[in-house]
């Protein structure tokens, strides 16, 4: 639903009308809100954040502009800034100004900002919500290869007075894209690189006239970092001329000091920025700095965009040591708290957590957390805390794939994409977490506090009892590098084990996909004095035997069980599902992502397999381009469960009203 409000700018900006955040097209869904009371909360767009700061509605102060490309919190939006001389203010909530871009850039041009994207320049974007372009370059890509970054920016780079064009590009070609770990778990594809183009003006500012692009060295080599790079020229050291400093896919930053002039730039091989140390670095990864003078003390800081949405300030603290400028570690900025938010590509759980009554969320996330959002007040729709990350043997937990923990490659080092289920996994009447990351391996977290104030031990394995001869190791997924120990359990990635009594024996079964995407009944059993699981029983199926992706888009046929995700690799697992009987006939149904949600209604089991009806979507709008995840709530104490929905911007969307087939 769309909603307009009047932003009023100075006269120089004459008023104008922008769209709210918007939850797009959808006929029942709506997005989860904070509730009337709740503090300051980190501040956020959806998955990945372009940030640009400057004065956006004439006040004098430093607005935040953030971009975001993807679905379904698309746009570029406006955090107003209240005003005051606060270092960290708390910004307004976000307000739509225009569509979300990839690659924006604001240059700062005689102390006006000017918004470029790849080829072209956004002209009076205030006044028409950055809907119109201007060519600027005959080329949208000036680099030989396909680009996954490709950052414009103006820059008098040798100080004549006439404005350059700087593109930085992120060149993937070597990389590849997933698949490529060796036994030994060594990546055996090229890197990621980030190189620097220089397009010298040798016309005016009015009627450029750009070279043919040049890429940029120093040390004697090309720049060069890992991925995108972000690139800001300014004089980060004071002395004058115009120094390199450059972000990266990751999460470090690249400073290249010049040593020659204002005129006659020259750069020094390139050095991480440090802090006590150690390199400073963002929470996440993906991160995209834009160099302003924040906190007007006359050094450039950095407003650093990071992958999960959120935006921080990275202070200089006005000291260079050793020719190094010095910098302060991230804090996150704040806004009035709005709607919900967890990360991005949120894996909600409702669960009455800490045992008062109420249904709390827990959640994964793109960085590997688990959080706490707890349920204030039992309302419907509850009022909600911020988001606590939970502990596990004592440390905060968090899962990150490292090196070679993903499939995908060394490049998504810092995410863990966790999704779990909440259930009593060891039969002593306290809830535990069953949970499955970016590594493809089952464990579970044991509550080893009380109903009302839960504590968590390390993680553990789940043990399943093969059926396997000596020599031979459980199974995993033909692109899994690595081998899972003789009672592990390694399905594909990113998917949610979902821990129930399937069978109504009274024990916690285990149903999620198996190693090769088909949908598997892990069923639980005593062993002597231990809970196990049976090796996994492709015990589903659904009606006309279709084989799906990532989305539940079909992709092809198989009898042979219901295969949630028929491709490999990278593009394997990615499934998230919940158990619950929807239409309360007394069968388990499922809940399965899509471009929001599909129910696939249980129609009956013959022969100990169980058959599904695919119910198709439960709204029109648009949550996942990569996935999204559902659970179900019962908010008004009816009995009855609703969809709620975990979405790639973060967010949550509450379905309150049931769709109407809902029988077959």
């Amino acid at each position: 639903m769309r909603r307009t409000v009047l932003l009023v700018v100075s006269a120089l900006l004459a008023a104008a009308h922008f769209a709210e955040a918007p939850v797009l097209a959808g006929e029942g869904l709506q997005r989860l809100q904070y509730g009337a009371g709740a503090p300051a909360v980190d501040l956020g767009v959806g998955l990945w954040a372009w940030p640009m700061a400057f004065d956006w509605d004439g006040d004098g102060d430093l607005d935040l502009v953030v971009s975001c490309p993807d679905v379904p919190f698309n746009g570029t939006y406006l955090f107003e800034n209240p005003g005051g001389d606060a270092k960290l203010p708390v910004f307004k909530p976000p307000v739509r100004v225009g569509p979300g871009f990839h690659d924006i850039q604001a240059s700062d041009v005689e102390g006006e900002t000017r918004l470029l994207v790849p080829g072209h320049e956004l002209i009076d974007f205030r006044k028409n919500q950055l809907s119109q372009q201007k060519r600027i370059h005959p080329l949208d890509n000036i680099h030989p290869v396909k680009v996954r970054g490709n950052q414009w920016r103006f820059v008098d780079y040798d100080g004549d007075g006439v404005r350059d064009l700087i593109v930085g590009v992120g060149d993937w070609s070597e990389y590849g894209w997933d698949n490529a770990f060796n036994a030994a778990g060594e990546w055996t594809n090229g890197p990621l690189h980030g190189y620097v183009y220089l397009l010298r003006n040798g016309g005016t500012n009015e009627q450029p006239q750009y070279a043919k692009p040049e890429k940029l060295a120093a040390g004697g080599a090309v720049i060069d970092v890992y991925g995108a790079p972000t690139l800001n020229f300014g004089d980060f050291d004071g002395d004058g001329d115009l120094d390199l400093l450059c972000g990266e896919f990751m999460d470090g930053f690249n400073y290249f000091e010049n040593i020659g002039t204002r005129t006659a730039p020259e750069y020094a091989a390139g050095r991480r920025l440090m802090h006590d140390g150690r390199p400073l670095a963002m929470d996440l990864q993906m991160i995209i700095p834009a160099a302003v003078d924040w906190d007007r003390d006359g050094d450039l800081d950095l407003v650093v965009g990071d992958e999960d949405g959120r935006v921080a300030l990275v202070e200089h603290t006005g000291q260079v040591v050793d020719g190094l400028p010095q910098f302060l570690p991230p804090v996150y900025f704040q806004q009035e708290a709005d709607a919900v938010k967890f990360g991005a590509l949120v894996t909600p759980v409702s669960f009455d957590w800490d045992g008062d009554g109420d249904e709390d969320l827990l959640c994964g996330n793109t960085a590997g957390h688990i959080g706490f959002i707890e349920n204030l007040d039992g309302g419907n729709p509850p009022r909600w805390a911020p988001p606590v990350l939970l502990q596990a043997g004592g440390k905060p937990f968090r899962i990150q794939a490292g090196a070679n923990g993903s499939i995908q490659g060394p490049c998504e080092a810092k995410w863990g994409y966790t999704t779990f289920s909440v259930a009593d996994w060891d039969s002593d009447g306290l809830a535990d977490i069953v949970l499955n990351s970016i590594l493809g391996r089952v464990e579970w977290l044991r509550n080893i506090g009380t109903r009302t104030e839960p504590r968590l031990a390390a993680a553990e394995p789940v043990d399943v009892a093969w059926e396997l001869a000596e020599s031979q190791a459980p199974p995993k997924p033909a692109w899994t590098w690595w081998t899972p120990g003789k009672t592990e359990l390694a399905p594909e990635w990113r998917t949610t084990p979902v821990a129930v009594d399937w069978t109504g024996d009274g024990l916690c079964d285990l149903v999620m996909l198996d190693h090769e995407g088909y949908l598997a009944l892990f069923e639980r059993f005593r062993d002597g004095d231990r809970l196990r699981l049976k090796p996994g029983r492709r015990a589903f199926r659904i009606e006309g035997d279709a084989a799906f992706d990532g989305n539940h888009n079909r992709i092809g046929t198989d009898a042979t069980g219901l295969r949630l995700n028929a491709l490999p690799a990278g593009k394997s697992g990615r499934r998230k599902l919940c158990v619950v009987d929807w239409n309360n006939d007394g069968r388990l149904d499922l809940i399965v992502n899509s471009i929001n949600a599909n129910v696939l209604l249980n129609v009956g089991e013959a022969d100990g397999v169980t058959t599904f009806r695919n119910l198709g979507p439960v709204d029109k709008l648009r949550l996942a381009g990569h996935d999204t995840s559902p659970t179900t709530v019962d908010w008004d104490g009816d009995g009855v469960r609703e969809l709620l929905l975990g979405a790639e911007d973060g967010h949550f969307y509450y379905l309150e009203q049931r769709p109407p087939q809902l029988s077959p």
